[in-house]
């Protein structure tokens, strides 16, 4: 089976130090936020953050501003069009919808919005800074993520070429495959060791739009337990979804 760097576009994208997530990573990588600067640190609030309520989409129908009413009402129906593609929000969740690029998932209560080169949406804890989820993309002309081979082969090649850095010790606890709508998505579970610190981390990789979506989240070790379902919930949340122009 065709492993990930046989595809010359991920090969470019993920693997070559020249290219922009690759350039993230020798910088401090966003799947370890701790490298990051504390001033780095913005909140986002977004409309597609924060969906409109359905009551929110009742107008009043009489009187002068009819028309601006039904403009309401086609935006609220449009919106909640759009919002359905979103995941459910759970109880100490919030959730994050990307209609431009197609993607969506819940992040824990809190996290904070953080920026960094080359991804596409980083969301952390500010005390914990092992606890973070990143969102990275990159082009392929592949259709299914079943194409560049078995899931713990995937995983693997991932791990060892993106999420981590060389000098880490890694142990990829697990990988499995799950379809969700007739999308296929991979889910793995993965222990990075470094020299001061060990990582316990998931991750969902999937193919959609032209694109090789990868999110990946995780916490401090000695946290895991505590943090593990949350976590899961996270990767378990995740969904891509179709774009259309126009």
């Amino acid at each position: 089976m065709a492993l990930l760097q046989h595809s010359p576009a991920l090969h470019r994208a993920l693997f070559l130090n020249s290219s922009s997530s690759s350039t993230a990573f020798h910088q401090g990588p966003a799947f370890f936020p701790g490298h990051l600067h504390r001033s780095r640190v913005t909140l986002q609030v977004r409309a597609e953050d924060s969906p409109i309520p359905p009551q929110d989409c009742i107008v009043e129908r009489s009187g002068r501003r009819h028309a601006l009413a039904l403009g309401a009402i086609s935006t609220c129906i449009s919106l909640t069009y759009a919002n359905s593609a979103s995941s459910e929000v759970k109880k100490g969740f919030q959730s994050v919808l990307d209609k431009k690029d197609g993607y969506s998932f819940l992040y824990p209560f809190g996290w904070q919005e953080v920026v960094i080169e080359g991804q596409d949406k980083v969301l952390k804890d500010v005390i914990e800074p092992l606890e973070s989820i990143s969102v990275n993309m990159v082009p392929t002309s592949k259709q299914d993520v079943r194409d560049f081979g078995s899931p713990q082969e995937v995983a693997d090649t991932l791990i060892k070429k993106v999420l981590a850095p060389p000098s880490q010790k890694i142990k990829l606890v697990e990988a499995a495959e799950h379809d969700v709508d007739g999308r296929a998505y991979y889910t793995f579970e993965f222990i990075a060791q470094a020299p001061n610190f060990t990582r316990h981390a998931l991750g969902a990789i999937s193919i959609g739009n032209g694109k090789f979506y990868t999110l990946t989240t995780g916490a401090n070790e000695r946290r895991w337990e505590k943090m593990k379902d949350k976590l899961q919930t996270v990767i378990d949340s995740f969904k891509v979804f179709d774009v259309y122009e126009g």
